[in-house]
């Protein structure tokens, strides 16, 4: 599973997690996000996020 961060706000949509505040259930990949969705934090659009590299995230 992947996670893809807003450039706007820096939220970070986790697939595995989904995004239960929308009815987004847990497992749903980023790519069959409703055309509608939008970040809910900042309400960026899908536009603006990238594929987080976990690599290169700080442990």
């Amino acid at each position: 599973m992947k996670k893809f961060r807003c450039r706007v706000c820096g939220y970070v949509y986790d697939e595995a997690i989904g995004d239960g505040s929308l009815g987004i259930a847990p497992g749903t990949p980023f790519e069959e996000l409703p055309k509608k969705w939008v970040c809910p934090a900042c309400q960026a659009n899908k536009s603006y996020f990238d594929v987080v590299d976990e690599s290169t995230l700080p442990i």
